[in-house]
Formats: C-alpha cells, sequence, structure tokens
C-alpha cells in the first residue's frame, strides 16, 4: 500500500501521522511546495497551478490515494485535482471537521486563516453543516506561518491572540489549518476557561486518513509490521523532512518509524 499526502508546507504531518498510526506498513509518498511556499496569499488559480505540480510529482511514484492535507489548497484546487487524477488515483481533500464539532451542541469557535474565515466556502459549510449551533469565527493571523517554522515566540503570541478573539462560553474548537493540529494542546491550554469542562478539539487528521483507506478498500491495521518507507519530495525533488518538522511529535513519529531515504 502506497499513500501520497500534500501540501505547501508541514502542514501535512498531522494527516501523515494519522495514516502512519493505522497503517504502520504502508509507504508513504510526502510532496511539499517550499519553492511556492505560502500557498495562502496566493490567488486560487496559482494555488491550483502549485498544488497540480506538487500532486503530479507525488503521482509518479503510483500512489494507490492522494490526500490534498491542506484547507486552502482543498478550497481551491480539490476539482482541479480530482478532474486530473480520479477515478485511477483517488484524492481526499480536507475539509473542517465544523458537523461533527455542532453534534456536541456547545457554542463553536472555528480557528481559521484570515483569508478563509468569513469566506463563502466557511460560511457555506457553517450553514449546511453547523445544525443550528452557535458558531463564532475566529480569524489566526500568522499562525499557520509560525508553525510552519516552528517560531515558539511567534506561536505563542498568534494563538494568544486568536483565543482571546475566542467567546468565554465556547466548549469546541474547529482546527480549521492543518497546521494548527500541531499546536492543538497549546490551543486548548490558551482557550480552556478555569472551571470548565474539557475544551473539545476537533481536527480533521484521523478522518482524512480513515477516508483515504476506504477510498482505497483497505482497513485500519495499526498493529501491521511498522515496514513501510517515507519518500519526500520537494517541489518534485527528493530530500529529506524539514528541519522544522522534527520539533513535532508527528514529525518525531515519522523519523523513528521510518527514516527518510
Amino acid at each position: 500500500m502506497k499513500i501520497a499526502l500534500m501540501d505547501s508546507g508541514i502542514g501535512l504531518l498531522a494527516a501523515t501521522a494519522a495514516v502512519r498510526r493505522l497503517r504502520p506498513d504502508a509507504d508513504l509518498i510526502l510532496s511539499l511546495d517550499p519553492d511556492g511556499m505560502p500557498w495562502g496569499p496566493r490567488t486560487p488559480d496559482d494555488v491550483t497551478g502549485r498544488a497540480l505540480a506538487v500532486a503530479e510529482a507525488a503521482a509518479a511514484h503510483r500512489p494507490d490515494a492522494l490526500i490534498v492535507g491542506c484547507n486552502t489548497a482543498t478550497v481551491h484546487a480539490l476539482p482541479a485535482l480530482r478532474d486530473r487524477f480520479e477515478p485511477a488515483l483517488p484524492v481526499v481533500g480536507t475539509v473542517p471537521a465544523i458537523k461533527p464539532a455542532a453534534a456536541g451542541g456547545g457554542p463553536v469557535a472555528i480557528w481559521a486563516t484570515p483569508a478563509t474565515t468569513g469566506s463563502p466556502y466557511q460560511r457555506d459549510l457553517i450553514e449546511r453543516f453547523g445544525g443550528g449551533a452557535a458558531v463564532t469565527e475566529v480569524p489566526c493571523p500568522g499562525l499557520a506561518d509560525a508553525v510552519e517554522h516552528a517560531d515558539e515566540a511567534a506561536i505563542t503570541s498568534a494563538v494568544a491572540e486568536a483565543a482571546a478573539l475566542t467567546p468565554d462560553d465556547v466548549t469546541t474548537v474547529v482546527l480549521g489549518c492543518t497546521h494548527y493540529e500541531l499546536v492543538a494542546e497549546r490551543i486548548r491550554a490558551a482557550v480552556q476557561r478555569p472551571g470548565t469542562p474539557r475544551l473539545v478539539l476537533h481536527g480533521s487528521a484521523g478522518a482524512v486518513a480513515a477516508q483515504a483507506l476506504r477510498r482505497i478498500g483497505a482497513r485500519p491495521d495499526p498493529g501491521a509490521p511498522a515496514e513501510g518507507t517515507l519518500t519526500v519530495l520537494l517541489s518534485g525533488r527528493e530530500g529529506a523532512l524539514p528541519a522544522a518538522a522534527l520539533t513535532y511529535d508527528e514529525g518525531l513519529l515519522l523519523r523513528t518509524v521510518t527514516p527518510a531515504r
């Protein structure tokens, strides 16, 4: 089994680690775009072009499925990616987990990039899947970039800024950017109010990994031999995980289980 994941940077680590935990025997191809990152400020057409190039590099390794481990790329490029690769190569996008978050019934906050916050895309998701729950959109300027570079001071500042915009009665936070899942516990600590039930966080990594397996007719097997390989592509060139990736548990898991080749 071979599964590819793509993103501009290390936001794909959360989904990659989720796949690795479900199938330690799967070969993984990570296709990043250091030459073109960040994708967030780019136009939709530009994002689509970069995403197609990164996906082509991954597809050359003949994976069984391709995970778009980036909310921005999913918003702008998923139709083009599916037109290009499906049905031969199933393409799985990443969508904020608004539906399961709203099912909890409590007030919900969606942390997302400033470009996504208030966008027609996110507003449509809230309307379709919010289920009547009180939903607050919280912009998080600079957080994705801070996580990408493992800039501790910038992460602390960006998390604190977003936490200050999060209503006190929020019981659930949707992590609407894949980078945010790498600092989930720091977000929980910043938003958690004294004397309240443990804050619920909803990321997309687990659901995306499970959907990729379903698309190829495979089942989770966490007990499979940890023999899966790891190939890293940097704007199409074979390389190694960026140093910043190894500051997060998800990156360390990949290095420990399957050293990059």
